[in-house]
């Protein structure tokens, strides 16, 4: 993984771009700490920060192949394959890296060579001849991408930070920025809340020459009947998951896996110390736990067990060296904003802060980790899918349990309300992923709505995971793989019946009964427990004194948003003892003051 920077203009000269080009490339050094490059043009010019992972001696960048210039981040896993192909047709290579084969594939396919990858990516390249700057990024979106236009010309990086460090872009935040800020828990591939920044949506291409900008998808979900029987089904993705796992362990340094002890890390994990077994080497698996959480914990219907317990059960079983990462609510507190300024926007809370703090240990040990990630948005695991109110809601499932249908958190201001309505913007939001579901003509109607909420899951829930784990990992220089993510995998799944999902009545049956062969039994049917949070009180009692004293602030950037009043009340309750708390209000509200001014930002309603 690396970080990935530029700038092109058709009416400057930017062969002495050097100097900004060093700023945006600089704010992506914990992205890519082992080497730099650039390349400068008369219209394009070009950055790279390099974290080493395959073909250390040659795989610097940027790379150039006849006149073509990539700056690329991720990984293409079938790269070998690709090679191989290509080297059929005449190509010939002087490196062992990925990112070479990306520059022939161009070579010999044009802007369609995303079509032969599978992978995880965000590339920009130049071609000198047609001049012309093609941006490219995965199909689920893992690796993220950005840009911003000027008045001649176009901005990128793997991060937004990158393209506010150019004089052109100013952090404005408009109306509707603003209200899916407060919305909460929502992506929207492509939108980004700072006005004149967009995203590049997941599989999806622009390409910017002289006639203008274009965009396309190259991938989507296509609804299709499902012909397979369920043992054909389970050992489709048997194999798939098999050769994906293979496929995402290649790396030139240290890999390792994150467990938890549930289906989805457990799975992976033991795929990987199979392939590890099978080479002679023993595979390292790491696991986060909280300062005195055996003694805090109380299970409840959505924690229903403390994971390291079973982290350790998994291991033993896998043969894996366990580690288990413990962090402690001064930690937590201490790092709160870390997650806000990797993430150039408020972060998840202690879900960010936790996971940043696991792979900053991950780090000491190696530099790449596969991890369990999008199993449930895939296969249908969380408990919304089996919730009959969140199932007939009309808005985002996950939304449901704390919002009732209708009603504001009783916190928003009067003003946020009149300006920039997020209870409007969710379902507004809601309405265009309603449009966008792929159809299954003649599906029954629950199977219809099940394809709906998947389509929600996969398209608006997944993402903000998805940039967790990217940003919380890169803020160490880390990289983390998502073998759920796999393009073929979710083709395949998407179409997979609810009934066959569910095989034994139980969520995620199917995916189960497809790692049989590498889990023990009470592992396997072990019920779902999210990613687990502090209960330790003294972080919640931090995060209490903290909101408290923004509240008082009569400077508080977040002071025309909120119901002060309402807040103090709920902030001067303290939280149960033993209480997991996912993501409160308050953690969200004490990285939105921080945001506000860390970043300077600029609120303009207007229009």
């Amino acid at each position: 993984m690396c970080g990935i920077a530029g700038l092109v203009d058709f009416e400057q000269d930017l062969s002495a771009a050097g100097p900004v080009l060093t700023r945006m490339a600089d704010t992506l050094r914990k992205r890519g700490p082992d080497a730099e490059g650039s390349y400068l043009a008369p219209h394009a010019a070009l950055a790279h920060r390099r974290l080493i992972v395959i073909d250390p001696e040659t795989g610097q960048q940027p790379m150039r192949f006849q006149n073509t210039v990539i700056t690329f981040n991720g990984e293409i896993y079938n790269y070998l394959e690709l090679r191989k192909e290509l080297q059929g047709k005449g190509h010939q290579f002087v490196t062992r890296s990925d990112t070479e084969v990306l520059l022939h594939a161009y070579d010999e396919w044009g802007e369609d060579c995303v079509m032969h990858l599978n992978g995880i990516f965000a590339f920009a390249l130049w071609d000198e001849k047609a001049e012309k700057l093609l941006l490219a990024r995965d199909h689920l979106g893992v690796k993220p991408l950005y840009f911003a236009r000027t008045a001649t010309g176009l901005v990128f990086g793997s991060e937004i930070k990158a393209i506010l460090a150019h004089p052109a872009v100013r952090p404005i935040v408009g109306a509707e920025g603003l209200a899916h800020l407060f919305a909460g828990f929502l992506s929207v591939p492509g939108f980004t809340i700072y006005r004149d920044i967009a995203e590049l949506p997941p599989a999806s291409t622009l390409t910017l020459d002289a006639r203008g900008l274009r965009t396309r998808k190259f991938w989507a979900l296509h609804s299709a009947p499902h012909a397979d029987s369920l043992e054909v089904t389970i050992e489709t993705i048997r194999a798939l998951l098999a050769d994906i796992v293979k496929r995402q362990l290649i790396a030139d340094v240290p890999v390792v896996t994150m467990l938890s002890g549930g289906l989805d890390s457990s799975g992976i994990t033991a795929l990987a110390a199979r392939e590890f077994r099978q080479a002679g080497r023993s595979l390292a698996s790491f696991s986060i736990d909280y300062e005195d959480q055996a003694k805090y914990f109380t299970p409840n219907a959505i924690y229903v067990a403390h994971d390291t317990p079973w982290a350790l059960k998994l291991s033993a079983h896998a043969q894996t060296e366990q580690h288990t990462v413990v962090v402690g609510p001064d930690e937590l507190l201490e790092n709160l904003m870390v997650s806000t300024l990797a993430h150039d926007e408020p972060g998840m809370g202690q879900l960010g802060t936790s996971l940043y703090l696991l792979f900053r240990e991950m780090k000491k040990h190696a530099t790449v980790a596969l991890s369990g990630e999008a199993a449930d948005e895939v296969f249908g695991g969380y408990p919304w899918f089996f919730n009959p109110e969140a199932v007939g809601a009309e808005m985002f499932p996950w939304l449901v349990s704390f919002r009732a249908a209708g009603s504001a958190p009783s916190y928003f201001s009067p003003e946020l309300l009149a300006t920039a309505n997020p209870l409007s913007y969710l379902d507004r939001r809601y309405r265009e992923s309603v449009a966008r579901v792929p159809r299954l003509a003649g599906e029954a109607p629950d199977d219809a709505r099940r394809r709906e909420l998947f389509y929600h899951n996969i398209a608006h829930f997944l993402p903000m995971l998805l940039h967790r784990k990217d940003r919380m990992s890169m803020a160490c220089g880390f990289e983390v793989r998502v073998p759920f993510c796999d393009y073929r995998l979710v083709d395949y799944v998407w179409n997979v019946p609810w009934a066959q999902k569910i095989t034994g009545d139980i969520e995620k049956g199917v995916l189960r009964r497809a790692l049989e062969n590498v889990l023990p039994h009470d592992v396997l049917y072990r019920k779902k427990s999210p990613y687990p949070t502090a209960a330790h009180p003294a972080y919640h009692e931090g995060i209490r004194r903290r909101a408290l004293d923004i509240f008082k602030d009569p400077n508080a950037a977040v002071r025309p948003y909120l119901d002060l009043a309402v807040l103090t009340r709920q902030a001067e309750v303290p939280v149960s003892q033993g209480a997991m708390v996912m993501h409160t209000p308050l953690e969200q509200i004490i990285q939105i003051e921080g945001w506000f001014k860390a970043y300077g930002i600029e609120v303009d309603v207007r229009g």
